[in-house]
């Protein structure tokens, strides 16, 4: 037996068993790795007004604290303002409810000539076996429930101090990156990062334009149907179908309906039509167009990139994917080298082909 073959068995069994520790410890740890990389992005995202501020002679710490300040007390104004007229709806409709039971079960008695009375349904449903398990159901879920709210704050927090600690020592982290590279790759490390923070900050800002005319929109609706809190319920509608992605649409769409459900059956059903409607414009006309505008993407790169992220890391994938596409493409544009056009090729792609008669055979 040759000499290096014990050894390159060992060799071999290290790498593997390296290997499957490795694996073990990236699907161990990628909840936190995705918690990081959302906290890498909304500190790029909040670089611009901390870096702004910290230029005027403030700490950069407080500089930090302040921004996150300012967006913690927003969303919770809105929270509650949304949470207060939320509850008052539902005490409204809850009172109101057997009422516009009566009206559909007589709708129902006159168009297919039925005799159904709320009475018996209301018996029916209540010795229903499915009503009796859904409450056990729902009984026993209930500690899954709260672990599952305890966990999401529990990330939250995570990504809130993770992004905090990103921003704040959003220099000293670059100094720390730049001392282990050559001086070669330092500024480019640098010019990747300031790409990334404008472009981040271009993303958010598309963000930010598409959810003021979804807002705007819907506000039209709301008044034009007579719908109550109509201002708050556009605010809903704009941050939520832009700001939480796959499902930010379904989430946004569903409380105007039931607000306009209980003014009148029908309005809900409007509501549905024009949340529809107006996603299919959103996603194939306005996005593409100020998605490649601010982030200065193709609209088909920009799609795809969605796509993709999405396949990759879900939901996160789908809010990263545009910003880190984009910063990639601009990184990556500056050691592209182009050439001039020539004649041939430049006239044949400005100007429209000219149809070529083909001699017909005799």
């Amino acid at each position: 037996m040759p000499r290096w073959l014990p050894r390159a068995v060992i060799l071999v069994l290290a790498l593997v068993a390296c290997f499957q520790l490795g694996s073990w410890a990236f699907h161990q740890l990628i909840g936190l790795l995705l918690n990081i990389l959302i906290a890498f992005f909304l500190a790029l995202a909040i670089e611009p007004a901390v870096s702004r501020m910290a230029a005027r002679g403030m700490r950069r710490g407080i500089a930090t604290f302040l921004v996150f300040l300012g967006v913690f007390a927003a969303a919770a104004g809105f929270l509650t303002l949304l949470g207060s007229m939320l509850a008052g709806q539902i005490i409204e409709m809850v009172e109101g409810f057997p009422r516009y039971l009566d009206s559909v079960i007589n709708s129902i008695n006159a168009t297919f000539r039925t005799e159904l009375s709320r009475l018996e349904i209301q018996d029916s449903l209540l010795r229903s076996d499915w009503l009796r398990k859904y409450v056990q159901d729902s009984a026993t879920g209930v500690l899954d429930v709260s672990a599952t709210v305890l966990g999401g704050l529990f990330k939250l927090l995570t990504i809130g101090l993770f992004s905090f600690y990103f921003a704040a020592d959003g220099p000293r982290l670059r100094r720390a990156l730049c001392s282990v590279l050559p001086p070669a790759k330092q500024s480019e490390v640098l010019r990747a990062w300031e790409i990334a923070v404008a472009k981040t900050g271009g993303y958010l800002y598309s963000r930010g334009l598409m959810a003021l005319i979804s807002g705007i929109a819907h506000y039209i609706l709301l008044v034009i149907l007579e719908v109550p809190y109509a201002p708050a319920l556009a605010v809903w509608v704009g941050l939520v179908s832009q700001f939480i992605p796959t499902i930010g649409t379904y989430l946004a769409g569903a409380l105007p309906m039931l607000i306009a459900f209980a003014v009148n059956p029908w309005y809900a059903l409007y509501v549905l039509g024009f949340v529809v409607v107006y996603q299919q414009f959103e996603n194939y006309v306005l996005q593409p167009k100020l998605t490649s505008k601010t982030v200065d993407i193709h609209p088909a790169v920009a799609f795809g990139s969605v796509v993709a992220g999405t396949a990759l890391l879900g939901a996160v994938g789908a809010l990263i994917a545009i910003p880190a596409v984009a910063t990639l493409q601009a990184f990556l544009g500056a050691y592209v080298k182009r050439y001039e056009l020539t004649r041939d090729a430049d006239d044949s792609t400005s100007r429209p082909r000219r149809r070529v008669r083909l001699p017909r055979l005799r």
